[in-house]
């Protein structure tokens, strides 16, 4: 096995000469990412209409990526860093241009799902690159301030997905929301090859392949109980036998990465609490933030009656908010530790989806936006500095699984999120339904009890009648809504209070046995956070008192 504390390698000077510039071709590459998965949120309700797709369809539209992704990361992360991270990178462009181009003209429901499952696995590639590649080019003292750039780009560039999304749709057909990335992703490959290093383990070990299959399988297998818990029923033998062969898979994977003489992901790494908790804490961000755009953005199309364009520009202040407050969150952490500004930052997150709850048939759109901008300023505290944890607490030749842990993390939560809160609002609104719909045909009652969607297909061929049957979907939405935030609330809630439990006061870090530093000369608190400085580092704690070594 890998020493968990192995010196970091010496820097190119050119590369670290065009340092910033490679920071803005990755975040460059991290924004197709992230722009193509959510510019489908908006997108939803139309390709219900053009394709005729099913509630069923338009979930694994939104799912397809996710399990794909999701099962891929820590090996598509073990190729890069032993193959090479630039390569990883590239190819994955490449193939999400390729799945781009399939689901943009793509005839039915069935081929847009597999278009998506390939952008997916191209995703899987290019995401952990871009955060590996970022830790590879940075020195320690900077690598805190470069990833609360990557941090929030990834945050922010969540909120202008819909709003490309929703311009398209505006002007011209369906397919062309998956185009949007199309130019960007040109100018990031081009970019790329001449600014991005080549970057790899050095030790080059060999591909642990049994690990790498059980990830896969396990993961893949996790991901899809939590996509299907909602349609079966979470009790139901489905369900409990899906999560069972998960868990089983799961198990076989630690067995093995506890024997392997070259495991892909080292399982000493959750000893580490930096490494345990803030995968934690970043699975709950991300739960709540892609529950919350998946149900906020259908509330403000279907709900409040705004055009897709509009739905997209509502969502924008959110994205501005985390990319204004993620640079300034290092200095937050510097001051006054990780176990102070994460917990906070996820009691705001909780916070937030509480005053969700609130919303109604007719709140006004401005109003919405408060607790949306709590959640931003929330997930921003805490992103930054909980992916620095986890990249600090792997050696940085292993940075590619380390990322590949922070996008796995992230994935499994926004699947949770989509998952659980949209099964407590389809359930929710079901039962305040039904009283309404009892007298409906067989046939039209199941329609319009799958979604606010199809009570409002069942009440376009109802005439006048049908006003009353939208009008009372709504509000059966709305309350499935304010339950499914004041659930959300609760579980950030009860994690931020783990994490805090979790995190220690001080947050030790491994030393690069290689970096000079005069003799009582004591290293400041941002190296403290990244993991680096001389000796076991301790973090300020909110007292103040300086960090010492």
């Amino acid at each position: 096995m890998h020493d968990l504390h192995a010196p970091e390698h010496p820097i190119d000077p050119k590369v670290h000469a065009r340092r910033w510039v490679i920071l803005g071709v990755l975040c460059l590459s991290l924004m197709i990412v992230i722009i193509g998965n959510t510019a489908l949120n908006v997108a939803i309700p139309t390709l219900a209409r053009e394709l005729e797709a099913s509630t069923t369809d338009l979930q694994w539209m939104v799912d397809a990526y996710a399990l794909v992704f999701a099962g891929m990361l820590f090996t598509a992360g073990s190729l890069g860093d032993r193959f090479g991270r630039k390569g990883a990178l590239q190819g994955g462009m490449l193939l999400f241009l390729v799945g781009t181009l399939i689901a943009a003209f793509a005839t039915s429901a069935a081929v847009v799902i597999a278009a998506r499952a390939v952008m997916g696995l191209a995703a899987a590639f290019v995401m952990p690159s871009t955060l590996s590649l970022l830790t590879n080019v940075f020195p320690p003292a900077e690598r805190p301030k470069a990833i609360a750039v990557w941090a929030g780009i990834s945050g922010g560039g969540a909120a202008l997905g819909p709003i490309a999304s929703g311009f398209l749709l505006e002007h011209f057909w369906w397919g062309s929301v998956f185009l949007v990335n199309v130019p960007v992703l040109l100018i990031a490959l081009v970019a790329g090859k001449v600014l991005v290093p080549t970057s790899r383990d050095p030790e080059q070990p060999p591909l642990d392949v049994p690990g790498a299959l059980l990830s896969i399988a396990g993961l893949s297998v996790l991901v899809y109980a939590i996509i299907e818990g909602p349609t079966h029923g979470w009790a139901s033998a489905e369900t409990i036998g899906t999560f069972a062969g998960a868990g089983v898979l799961l198990v076989l994977f630690a067995i093995r990465e506890l024997r392997a003489a070259h495991p892909m992901l080292d399982l000493r790494y959750f000893r580490d609490a930096r490494f345990s908790a803030a995968s934690g804490g970043i699975t709950m961000i991300f739960f709540a933030m892609f529950g919350t755009f998946f149900l906020v953005s259908q509330y403000f199309q279907l709900v409040l009656g705004f055009s897709p364009l509009e739905a997209g520009l509502l969502q924008l202040p959110m994205g501005f908010v985390m990319m204004l407050v993620s640079p300034q969150v290092p200095g937050l952490v510097a001051r006054f530790g990780p176990r102070n500004v994460v917990p906070t930052g996820l009691g705001i997150v909780a916070f937030g989806l509480f005053a969700f709850s609130f919303v109604g048939v007719g709140t006004p759109a401005w109003l919405v936006l408060v607790p949306a901008l709590f959640l931003a300023t929330g997930m921003a505290l805490s992103m930054t500095p909980l992916t620095t944890l986890i990249m600090a607490s792997v050696p940085v030749t292993k940075a590619g699984v380390g990322s590949a842990m922070n996008d796995t993390t992230r994935e499994l939560g926004g699947a949770l999120g989509v998952a659980v809160l949209g099964s407590v609002l389809t359930s929710t609104y079901g039962a305040s339904l039904r009283p309404v719909t009892e007298d409906l045909p067989a046939q039209a009652r199941e329609v319009a009890e799958t979604g606010l969607t199809g009570a409002m297909a069942v009440a376009a061929q109802m005439g006048e009648a049908g006003e009353a049957l939208v009008d009372a979907a709504k509000h059966a939405f709305v309350d499935g809504l304010g339950l499914a935030a004041i659930i959300g609330a609760v579980i950030v809630a009860l994690v931020a209070l783990s994490v805090r439990r979790a995190l220690p006061v001080h947050v030790a870090g491994p030393v690069p046995a290689d970096v000079p530093r005069e003799l009582g000369t004591e290293p400041d608190a941002t190296e403290a956070v990244a993991g680096e400085g001389v000796g076991p580092v301790d973090l300020t704690d909110l007292s103040g008192a300086e960090a010492t070594s």
